[in-house]
């Protein structure tokens, strides 16, 4: 079997720890583990932990904790994951089977996109329109829906963009969704991290074939934990976990017992505020720069997330374009390339003010040198 390359992953894997700059993150500047934990008790429980197998599905304590974040649930609709992408992974493998027809919204965040592929499913896509300020074409979406769809995937709120669903948006989907039956796989990754500090709705208890996929990474500033979950019925959390025992086996020991700090009332209140606070902060800082360039950059701004879908009016591809911030100026940020849009770039904001300061200086550096030079006659 052979899968496509996950061309936006591969980038980042190759070159995020090595570039001066990285501003291809989709979440805020990571939390230290003394930065999550306050106690220094528990630090020294954490530091004295046998680093054993933890138990494959998450711990019950983690699980319950999980399951309270969203009505109705409870540990036995949990299943807890090695980030955010082995919960999709799963999902996918769980539920679908080659030949099934899915529908992915775009852009998005491509793993699902690529592993569908792969595994041979029917795949068709319907898109978000910028100048709907990235609202969905749900003509677009009602008009590949069949019979046949086993399921729609969202990402909400949505990599790339930063856009949310509207409480219509999402019940038109569940409606197209309900006509044949097919599941609604809703990644809900950025929930928490909304500028406005409301929380965007999860499409859980709103239609009984939903599965939901999270973690810590991004709303939570906790990349390096690796604690993700699904949360589904719990016929289809018994199918997962058969996966999961294929896959990873079980979380980390010591990333459980963090998860279960930041999950906590204090730890949760405490992540979501700093996330929240960092975005708040950088998007004028952000904002600023876009507007110094004049009309060669444009965003619909993001409403959660820290992270920029910027178009650009410049005369390069955008891959040729990341290839040039990466040789002159040591920048990464995302190609439109990999969502399938050239002429964008994905600019992630959520780094410390003056480190993103910097990095917005190299960056236009090369937006000047290929900006069009007018020539004036003699």
């Amino acid at each position: 079997m052979r899968f496509e390359t996950f061309e936006m992953e591969r980038l980042q894997s190759v070159w995020e720890n090595r570039v001066k700059f990285n501003l291809s993150e989709s979440g805020v500047h990571p939390m230290s583990t003394r930065e999550l934990i306050s106690d220094p008790d528990f630090l020294d429980q954490l530091l004295d932990t046998p680093l054993g197998y933890s138990q494959s599905n998450g711990t019950e304590e983690l699980r319950k904790s999980i399951a309270a974040l969203y009505p109705g649930a409870d540990q036995a609709n949990v299943e807890v994951t090695n980030g955010g992408s082995e919960a999709n992974f799963i999902s996918i493998c769980g539920v679908l089977e080659p030949g099934d027809e899915v529908i992915v919204q775009l852009p998005n965040y491509g793993q699902i996109w690529g592993l569908t592929r792969s595994l041979g499913m029917a795949v068709k896509s319907f898109r978000l329109l910028e100048d709907r300020n990235w609202a969905p074409d749900l003509d677009e979406l009602a008009s590949v829906a069949s019979p046949n769809t086993r399921m729609i995937v969202v990402c909400n709120p949505n990599n790339p963009t930063g856009a949310i669903l509207t409480p219509a948006e999402m019940s038109s989907i569940i409606h197209l969704a309900s006509r044949s039956g097919a599941w609604i796989l809703a990644d809900e990754i950025y929930q928490g991290s909304e500028r406005d500090g409301k929380a965007t709705p999860s499409f859980w208890g709103k239609y009984d074939r939903v599965i939901v996929t999270s973690g810590l990474s991004k709303a939570y500033g906790l990349p390096g934990l690796r604690i993700g979950w699904v949360v589904a019925p719990e016929a289809i959390i018994s199918s997962l976990w058969s996966f999961h025992d294929y896959t990873t086996i079980a979380p980390g020991t010591l990333s459980d017992m963090l998860a279960r700090v930041a999950l906590s009332g204090p730890g949760r209140a405490r992540c979501l505020k700093r996330t929240r606070s960092i975005c708040r902060n950088n998007l004028p800082l952000f904002r600023s720069w876009m507007e110094s360039q004049g009309s060669v950059l444009s965003m619909v701004e993001p409403k959660a997330g820290a992270i920029a879908y910027v178009r650009y009016d410049l005369p390069i591809n955008s891959t040729a374009l990341i290839e040039r911030l990466l040789r002159e100026k040591s920048v990464l940020v995302v190609p439109g390339d990999h969502f399938g849009m050239d002429s964008f770039l994905r600019i992630g904001y959520g780094a410390p003010a003056g480190h993103l300061e910097r990095a917005l200086e190299q960056v236009q550096v090369i937006i000047q040198d290929l900006r069009p030079k007018t020539i004036h006659a003699r």
